[in-house]
Parts: structure tokens; sequence; C-alpha cells
């Protein structure tokens, strides 16, 4: 991957404008924007300035392009506990904050549900054991089987319930991140 995609990703996962990167970094938007797609040369002084504001360094920043993680495996799943929730999170992909998607194994308890109070992006889910019911304040509820996959706006507050007498499996998926 290339610095100015990996800045971009960045950005986007710290839920950052060019404008707010710009002006936090003492930096114009234009500037950052030809920087993003590539189109000019970077100096190190200017990339510290924008990965500082990005919350990494130039170390951490190039040993992450250097080593993309591409393949993972159980060992890599880090369970997510919270308390007064529902749910129990698997976290797929480690340090996801960091992309654009934060694909996780949520696993619901019957009779329990999984709650959110909407927020910026966009959620995909597929359930692959059991059944659940989806609500969605403003748009409905819908029943879930085995097989079957929802995707919708996350602005709403939504809440996934297991009404069956098995644990629900789903593979979920929320854009930005935010299962941390």
């Amino acid at each position: 991957m290339k610095v100015g995609q990996r800045i971009k990703r960045l950005r986007v996962a710290n839920n950052l404008t060019q404008d707010e990167l710009a002006l936090r970094s003492d930096l114009t938007r234009g500037f950052i924007s030809l920087v993003e797609r590539d189109r000019t040369s970077i100096s190190i002084e200017a990339l510290a300035q924008i990965l500082d504001v990005l919350g990494t360094t130039l170390s951490e920043f190039f040993r992450q392009l250097e080593e993309q993680k591409v393949v993972f495996t159980v060992d890599d799943r880090v369970r997510v506990d919270r308390e007064d929730e529902e749910e129990i999170i698997e976290l797929l992909i480690p340090g996801a904050q960091q992309h654009l998607m934060d694909p996780a194994l949520v696993s619901i308890e019957p009779d329990k549900s999984a709650v959110d109070e909407g927020h910026e992006g966009e959620e995909f889910g597929m359930v692959l054991e059991g059944r659940v019911i989806l609500e969605i304040e403003g748009s409905g509820t819908y029943r879930l089987e085995k097989g079957e996959c929802f995707y919708f706006p996350a602005d709403r507050p939504h809440r996934l319930f297991n009404p069956g007498r098995k644990t629900a499996k789903i593979l979920w998926v929320v854009s930005p991140p935010m299962f941390h």
C-alpha cells in the first residue's frame, strides 16, 4: 500500500475530514488531498505532523506498511469483555480501528440482546448460527434465520435479540470501526 493511501485510511479511521486533518497538522487541505492521492511527495517533517494527529509514529506507520497481515487465525481473535453487555464479542481482525471496517463474531445467548444507541457509519451482519430479531428504530422489526444477512445505516438505535433456545452467532461488520 502506498503512503498516501495509508494516510487516508488512518484519517478515515480517526473520523477526520481532510480539512480537520489539515487544520490540526498545520498543513493545507490541498496538500493533504495531494498526499492522499499520492500526487506529491511528503517530507518526513510533514508526515510526522500528520501522524502525530492520527495517533501513530513514523516507525509504527512504516512497520505497518511493511507488515500488512492478510490472513488471521482463530488464535488472532481478541475477546472484548464489557460490563453490562449481554453479547460476547470476538474481534476477528485485531487493531481494526486502523482500517475502514471492523469485523467481529458476536454471540448472543437465548433471551438476550445486543443493543446500540446508533452511531455514524454502516453495519452488516450475517447470521451464522441460530436466529435473531433485528429492531431498527423508525425502520421496523426483522426476523433473520441462519444464512440471512442485514445491512443498514447505523445512525438510529438498533437491537439484535435472540428469541431462540441456543446461542446465536453473527458475523458483524461495522464501518467505521467501533468494537474496541
